[in-house]
Order: C-alpha cells, then sequence, then structure tokens
C-alpha cells in the first residue's frame, strides 16, 4: 500500500470564508491507541476581520492533572479574548493552558475552550498542535525534540526539501551560464520536465531520465539529495493552451499508463535510486482547467468539455499518483493552479473537490499525495506588501478593484497556505505541505513600487502599489517585466516545504507566432504580443514577448529580462 507521511486518523481545515473545523477523531480505527491526543478545532463564525474559534482536546494518553495546548498560525490571526482556558500568543505561535477548575484531563478525557480572534487574508487553520509537547492527530505523536514526521512506513520524512541539497540540471546550467551574467544563477535546481514519452529516455541528444537520475547519484555524494521531475504528458494535455498541447489526443490514456506512466515508475523504482529524494510534478494546468474552463462559463473551451466528459484527466492523475506513489523514496506533488485562477469563491472549492476524486482514482489514495505546487511556470507575486485585501480606498474594498476583481487573495502565498487548508478538508492528510514556483514571480527592476498606490481611487491605489506588473493575473505566456523571484529555498514559510524553480528560468512558455514542429505543441494567440485578449484574461492584451521560440525550447531574451528584473536583485 502507498503511504506518505504518517498517518493521521482524519483532519479536516479551513477555507478563508467559510466555517471549517480541524479534527482527528475515529474511535473505532486500528491504531487508536498510538494518537496520544486529538484536537477539534472548529471555526464557528467569521467574518471580514475577525472569527470566534471552538476547541476541544482529547487526551490518549496519562491522566494529566495540568495541560498546556500549542500552535502556530500562518497568517497574520491574533486572539483578542478567550474562554475555559488561559491564552497568550507570541507572535504566531499560541498557548492555551488550563484553567484552576479544568486542569484534571483523564486517560480517554478531553477539554474545551474558546476565543476570539482577528485576521486579515486567510484564516487557515493551524497545520500542527502540541499537547504538552506531544505532538497531536499523529500516529505515535513525537516528544518536543523530534522532527515534525520521522518518516511513515516508507521511510519519507515530512519535508524531502529540509537537510538536502536539490539538483541541478546540468542541461540548463549550460545555457544559463552561457548567457552574460548567467553564471550568478546557473548552479541553481530547476524542474526536469518530462513532457512527451520521447524524453523518458532522451530525445536530440538531451539527458533521459536515468541520465538525470546518474548525475544526481553524483551530485549527492554522501549528503541527502532532491530530484524534480515535472510529469507533464497527460491525453489532451493543456485543454486550454494550445502552446503546451502535447502528443496523446485526447482518448489515448491506455498509452499515457503504459508507454509514459510505467516506464517512468520503473525507472524511479530501481533500488540503484533509492536513496535519492525524488519529487514529482504530476500533470500541471491540468484539473483546474475541469473546474474553471468547463460548461457554460464564458471562460469554457470545447477541449475542456471533452476531457471532463471522458473522465481521463481525472483517472489519468489518479494512475500516475498511484504507480509513482507506490515508489517509496518518491514524493508527489500535484499541481493546484495560482491565486488567480483559483483564488474566487466559486472555484477554490470545486477545484480542490477534483482533486481529492483525481487522488483516489484508478487505485490511488490520498496518501499517494505529499502535498501540491502552486504557481507553476506562472508569475503571480509571492507576497503583495504594498495593500491588503481588507483595505477599502475611496468607499470601495480592494476585492472590487479592476486587478483583484473579487479574489479573495492577493498572491501566492496566501493563496498556497489557504488552499492548503481546504485540501485538507477535503480530505488529504492533514501534514501536506505546499510548494510555490518563484521561477518568475520576482517583479523587480525599476518598475517595481516601492509604496502604496495614490488613494484616488482603489485602482489607482492598486496598481500603483501592486508588484505583479502583468496587464491582467490571467496572462500566462513569456510576460514582458517578469524577473527571477525568491532564490529556491526549503521550508520558507509554514505550510510551505519550499520554494522551487519548477519552471526551468529562460525556458519558453509558447511561440509568438505559429512554428512546426514534432513534439504536438501548437500555437496560441496568447504567445502573441499582439493579441488582443479573451474573457479567460478579460480582454487585455497578452503581455507577451515577441519572437519567442516553442514552449521549453531556450529564449534568450527572456532570460536576460528574468534576471535583469530579478527581486531580490543579483549581486
Amino acid at each position: 500500500m502507498s503511504r506518505t507521511r504518517t498517518a493521521l486518523l482524519a483532519a479536516m481545515a479551513l477555507v478563508a470564508g467559510a466555517t471549517g473545523t480541524a479534527f482527528a477523531v475515529d474511535p473505532g480505527s486500528a491504531g487508536i491507541a498510538a494518537v496520544p491526543c486529538t484536537v477539534d478545532y472548529k471555526i464557528q463564525n467569521q467574518w471580514s476581520t475577525g472569527f470566534t474559534a471552538a476547541v476541544t482536546v482529547t487526551n490518549n494518553s496519562a491522566a494529566k492533572s495540568s495541560w498546556s495546548l500549542k500552535w502556530s498560525y500562518a497568517g497574520n490571526q491574533q486572539v483578542t479574548s478567550g474562554w475555559n482556558a488561559k491564552i497568550s500568543q507570541s507572535g504566531v505561535a499560541v498557548t492555551a493552558a488550563n484553567e484552576t477548575y479544568n486542569a484534571q484531563l483523564a486517560t480517554g478525557g478531553s477539554v474545551s475552550f474558546g476565543f476570539q480572534g482577528s485576521y486579515s487574508g486567510s484564516n487557515a487553520i493551524p497545520a500542527t498542535f502540541t499537547l504538552d509537547g506531544v505532538t497531536c492527530n499523529v500516529d505515535g505523536g513525537g516528544g518536543p525534540t523530534d522532527p515534525p514526521d520521522p518518516g511513515g512506513p516508507s521511510g519519507r520524512v515530512n519535508n524531502p526539501y529540509e537537510g538536502a541539497k536539490v539538483y541541478v540540471n546540468p542541461e540548463w546550467s549550460a545555457n544559463a551560464a552561457a548567457e552574460p551574467g548567467g553564471s550568478r544563477v546557473a548552479d541553481q535546481p530547476t524542474g526536469v520536465w518530462l513532457d512527451r514519452i520521447a524524453a523518458i529516455n532522451g530525445a536530440g541528444g538531451k539527458m533521459g531520465l536515468r541520465d538525470h537520475l546518474d548525475e544526481a547519484l553524483r551530485q549527492k555524494g554522501s549528503g541527502e539529495l532532491v530530484v524534480q521531475f515535472v510529469i507533464y504528458n497527460l491525453p489532451g494535455r493543456d485543454c486550454s493552451a494550445l502552446a503546451s498541447n502535447g502528443e496523446l489526443k485526447a482518448d489515448e490514456i491506455g498509452r499515457y499508463k503504459t508507454e509514459y506512466i510505467d516506464p517512468i515508475k520503473a525507472i524511479l523504482a530501481d533500488p540503484k535510486y533509492a536513496s535519492l529524494r525524488i519529487v514529482t510534478t504530476v500533470e500541471i494546468d491540468s484539473l483546474p482547467n475541469l473546474v474553471t474552463n468547463t460548461g457554460s462559463r464564458p471562460t469554457a473551451v470545447p477541449q475542456c468539455d471533452v476531457m471532463k466528459a471522458n473522465g481521463n484527466y481525472v483517472k489519468g492523475v489518479g494512475y500516475a499518483l498511484n504507480k509513482l506513489g507506490d515508489v517509496p523514496n518518491v514524493y508527489n506533488y500535484v499541481d493546484a493552479g495560482h491565486h488567480g485562477w483559483i483564488g474566487w469563491d466559486d472555484n477554490f472549492g470545486p477545484t480542490a473537490a477534483i482533486m481529492k476524486e483525481a487522488a483516489t482514482a484508478e487505485g490511488a489514495t490520498v496518501n499517494d499525495v505529499h502535498g501540491f505546487i502552486t504557481n507553476t511556470a506562472n508569475y503571480s507575486a509571492l507576497k503583495e506588501n504594498n495593500f491588503t485585501i481588507n483595505d477599502t480606498v475611496a468607499g470601495k474594498s480592494v476585492r472590487e478593484s479592476k486587478w483583484v476583481d473579487w479574489n479573495r487573495y492577493l498572491d501566492e502565498l496566501s493563496y498556497a497556505q489557504a488552499f492548503r487548508g481546504q485540501l485538507v478538508s477535503a480530505g488529504f492528510d492533514a501534514n501536506i505541505g505546499m510548494l510555490i514556483d518563484t521561477s518568475r514571480n520576482g517583479w523587480g527592476g525599476a518598475a517595481r513600487p516601492t509604496g502604496p498606490g495614490a488613494t484616488t481611487s482603489v485602482d489607482t491605489y492598486v496598481d500603483g502599489g501592486r508588484y505583479d506588473r502583468r496587464l491582467n493575473a490571467g496572462n500566462w505566456c513569456n510576460q514582458s517585466g517578469a524577473g527571477l523571484g525568491e532564490r529556491p529555498k526549503a521550508a520558507p514559510a509554514a505550510g510551505i516545504d519550499a520554494y522551487v524553480w519548477m519552471k526551468p528560468p529562460g525556458e519558453s512558455d509558447g511561440s509568438s507566432k505559429a512554428i512546426p514542429n514534432d513534439e504536438g505543441k501548437g500555437f496560441d494567440r496568447m504567445c502573441d504580443p499582439t493579441y488582443t485578449g479573451n474573457p479567460r484574461n478579460n480582454n487585455n492584451m497578452s503581455g507577451a514577448l515577441p519572437d519567442a521560440p516553442v514552449s521549453g525550447h531556450w529564449f534568450s531574451a527572456q532570460f536576460r529580462q528574468l534576471m535583469q528584473n530579478a527581486y531580490p536583485p543579483l549581486s
């Protein structure tokens, strides 16, 4: 049976703007005694700036004469008052200790307390609770000095990026180093894209999967090393963006399984590579399309309706998760779009639901999912600091601005942390981690605002202060003005396993005009600088750079722009 992290009995979490709960209760489950304590954290009421919560702690260990529950918030939540517990807060860390009248906590006994708090942005439920230093909701708990999860039955670690180097693709590194000033970033780790069957064994003189794994072993030495692969060849791939269409037709799910996933699994399962931590990003730009670009929506695309009807996105992702999840040192991260795509209420919950559907299809279980990745190959700013979602200007909320357009999220960090909570609520493991692709979302250079915009109107305020300088958050192809973002790093924020460069900077998103190729990649007008747009970008200009090659091919002008506009700047 495939496993990722230490098994939880159950867990639920909150999506901003809705009531939710985080708990672990299943008294009939095998192994219940192994869970030292469970926590039910429930949002009872929530409004734009505040909330009330109820917490119930159940002790499955030895009886206690006093108790202390601790957790940390991922956002800016602040406890303002409480009842039935002494609650204190330092930064994001909260401690709730017993009152004299509820200090006794018998084995199997429970105690409840509540509080009121304030917040802005997202109000995600905490990922981890500890009772007297022991982690709750996790088999075996763990003392205060234990790591978050030393590895479940598969031997996987909680966060594969912690304590590990990450693979530098020598082919990308050579392209980067050949550009003026490129040596400053040529040693950065990037994802390796397996975007067609031929890429498994290597095509056109490029390294194949085994070549990269062998090189990863060489780079690993005696330490730990993560190597990142993008699994990207679904039938009818990327139904809403022609530039990244693939080789497999909409009904070729059989070929996807036998000619693509099965050979990849066989190579990854070779005992030779068992010492590597292999991260797979599973099928970007697939499942969210089934929510946002189908049916009667103005953004609907006929080919996406086809893929929803035949179920091959769900089947393909499920099959990939099942097969790759059987390899003990593989960590599957499923693509979760980005805030400018999924951040609206009518997209947020349904997208998490369809991801749960895919993760339980074709023999897969949620235990085959180690986490999720946002902003893959996209440009959404990591953190907008010059305004908040709760700001009001000239009598209008920031959400009413043309740029935000009623989205609940301004940037990728707030979205990733909140969507993580929604995924847990949908039934994924409470310990899932998020990755954020920061390869092209730096938005530095001379155009980067240094403060909020003018308060003349909500639009001048937002447009003058936002780091993301795109014409619309729906623009995705070779964006003019973009820059390298945060360098890859492990555990940079609560709930985030790593910032990664999954999209290798300098590799094109798509050609500016139709270019014949043998890779099955089409021409999408969103990559044409003269294109005036469609409903998916509110009919704005595309914002794309001119003279771009076919997707995945080296685009020197883009790479130079990314270095010039890097933020943090390159030294």
